[in-house]
């Protein structure tokens, strides 16, 4: 099986369902790296070329560059997927949701259910989160609990290239809409993904490592910490069970409360802010219906609930690590 990046995995996803489906179009700034400015054609492929290389296969017809307005162009997205398309469009940095959301939550997100489930919505919004690369404050929050919170809106958090690939399919399949939060700062992580195409289902989670005395739920990129973690207390004879929900909407709720009601023990990792959060929606469920199997707190690590720092040294700062979530795992052994 081949090796291939996060981006890669995710553009091959994009790439193959758009010769299997003519209806598949992908839109957003930049999409198409510039094309029509001076220089060469699709030298790019968006801020950190995820979609490069498409423009030339599919042309301008399919790829659109849109002018630097997230509200027309979600809209003009939402509306051609009520219509019979299958649009792609990419918000760039989810920090941008200010002035497009409404398109997401007050339209694509209820056209389903206002229309009797006679209408359906195939989008999908492609969009980065996460800090770790001096982006500041205003293009690396970590967002996906809002749009968790909108009914009608599915939530994908990949961690790995191969859910990523096996998600994108899913969510370009799927008949309502799907935001899709990519991580930049694992754009170029490698696994094994396969050439042909294949889907990963929405609410099963991924159980990535069993263990018999704490569950640890992390999201996204944390959940690569959340197995080194665990891979450094197994040196000290504490075992550990890291689950990935892959999806934040809908939700496994199955797997976390089976695997807690096994350890009695939950550490829930999300670089998203304390409040509010899919840690504090995670505990709340576990504390709700599996109370009783709990044998110490729920502990949750978490960025500080304060914008991301511009400054390297706070970044660093801000940012959870490996040893918070070892001192977390800990807490709930003392």
């Amino acid at each position: 099986m081949p090796m291939k990046s996060y981006r890669a995995a995710i553009n091959e996803a994009m790439a193959g369902e758009m010769r299997r489906d003519s209806s598949v179009i992908v839109m957003g700034e930049d999409v198409s790296g510039g094309t029509g400015a001076p220089g060469e054609d699709d030298a790019w492929g968006g801020p950190l070329g995820v979609t490069k290389g498409l423009h030339t296969e599919f042309g301008p017809s399919r790829v659109l560059d849109t002018p630097i307005a997230e509200g027309g162009f979600i809209g003009a997205a939402a509306g051609a997927a009520v219509t019979g398309m299958r649009p792609i469009v990419d918000l760039m940095f989810v920090d941008f949701l200010g002035v497009c959301f409404d398109g997401i939550y007050n339209q694509a997100g209820k056209f389903r259910y206002m229309f009797g489930g006679k209408a359906e919505t195939p989008l999908v919004v492609r969009t980065m989160y996460g800090a770790g690369l001096r982006a500041a404050s205003q293009h690396s929050q970590v967002l996906y609990s809002i749009f968790t919170h909108v009914p009608g809106v599915k939530v994908v958090v990949p961690s790995n290239p191969y859910d990523a690939k096996g998600l994108m399919i899913q969510s370009i399949r799927d008949n309502d809409p799907v935001v899709f939060f990519e991580h930049k700062a694992m754009y170029d992580d490698e696994a094994d993904v396969p050439d042909e195409a294949y889907t990963v289902p929405f609410g099963e989670a991924n159980v990535v490592r069993e263990g018999e005395d704490v569950t640890i739920v992390a999201i996204g990129k944390m959940v690569n910490l959340a197995t080194e973690a665990a891979d450094n207390l197994a040196n000290d004879g504490i075992s550990c069970t890291v689950i990935d929900p892959r999806t934040v909407s809908p939700l496994d709720e199955e797997t976390i409360l089976e695997e807690v009601e096994a350890t009695g023990r939950l550490v829930v990792v999300d670089e998203s802010h304390p409040r509010c959060s899919m840690a504090a929606d995670i505990s709340s469920i576990v504390a709700q219906k599996a109370f009783k199997s709990l044998k110490a707190a729920i502990e949750k690590v978490t960025a500080p609930h304060c914008p991301v720092p511009f400054a390297p040294e706070l970044e660093d700062l801000y940012m959870p690590k490996v040893d918070d979530v070892e001192a977390a795992v800990r807490r709930t052994m003392a």
